[in-house]
């Protein structure tokens, strides 16, 4: 490792570093325990550095060269893998999310950013920043439009949504719009490509009234929860808090209509958006 070149970004640089690290670790004879003891983490996040899906921050980084002795090969690294095209807040959601087996998520107000049209993700984009020039918003409606090629695989990763029926009755953009967006959704469910359901107002209180959740699961690495607000993002990886959102997700699954009776509701609700019903 001492001699080991810097990576190549073009290469995915992630899975590079991550692979370099769990080569430089076994080398030292550390166990993912013994490694993030002293660093106060995880031995489920070293995993996770490992496989590819978190961030090595450069002050971790630091302390992994000093305590493996690999004279800066992973601070020099890092910044080269951390490069993204995605705000701070939610680049290392991303980035976990296009490595993920499985996606879980509870939609309370919008429709996900891997279902959205590019006219529903512009209207979201210039309802987020309304006097941004058209440049900023067509990058950020591009990068979520890449994001969502990930569903061009026709069985992975595994995407299983509940849409609260909020996000149904909110306008984002014209009527079309949501036409078009709903009809999208639908679409997917139908080739069995996604399983969505739709959570009716009719449920009434639920397990996830806080607000938006996202869990994602991986081959070879611990599962996640991801959190957004406003600017912000978090992701999540303790064990005991992970499974406690599992929960959560699952009372709320428990709670909406079938997928059948769900299409069948969004379709019906894109109909009337398309007849000027809504």
């Amino acid at each position: 490792m001492p001699g080991a070149k810097d990576l190549d970004p073009s290469t995915s640089p992630r899975a590079l570093l991550g692979a370099e690290l769990r080569h430089a670790r076994e080398e030292a004879g550390l166990s993912q325990r013994e490694l993030g003891e002293p660093l106060f983490v995880s031995a489920s996040f070293i995993g996770q550095l490992e496989a590819g899906t978190r961030r090595m921050q450069p002050d971790i980084a630091r302390r992994i060269d000093d305590i493996l002795g690999t004279k800066g090969f992973f601070e020099r690294n890092c910044k080269a893998a951390n490069k993204s095209k995605y705000p701070d807040h939610f680049a290392e959601a991303a980035e976990a999310e296009a490595v993920a087996t499985a996606i879980r998520e509870y939609a309370p107000l919008l429709v996900p950013g891997l279902l959205q049209t590019e006219a529903y993700a512009r209207a979201v984009f210039r309802a987020y920043q309304p006097t941004a020039v058209d440049e900023v918003i067509d990058d950020l409606v591009e990068a979520r439009l890449e994001r969502a090629r990930l569903l061009d695989d026709p069985t992975k990763p595994l995407l299983w949504t509940v849409l609260d029926e909020a996000v149904l009755r909110r306008r984002v953009g014209s009527a079309a719009v949501m036409a078009e967006s709903l009809r999208h959704v639908a679409a997917l469910g139908r080739r069995h490509r996604i399983i969505v359901q739709v959570l009716p107002f009719d449920a009434g209180a639920h397990a996830a009234l806080e607000g938006a959740l996202k869990l994602m699961s991986f081959e070879d690495a611990p599962p996640l929860a991801y959190f957004q607000g406003p600017g912000a993002g978090r992701l999540e990886d303790d064990p005991a808090t992970v499974a406690r959102h599992e929960l959560t997700y699952d009372l709320v699954r428990a709670s909406a209509s079938s997928p059948e009776a769900s299409l069948a509701l969004i379709e019906s609700v894109a109909e009337d958006y398309a007849h000027g019903d809504q």
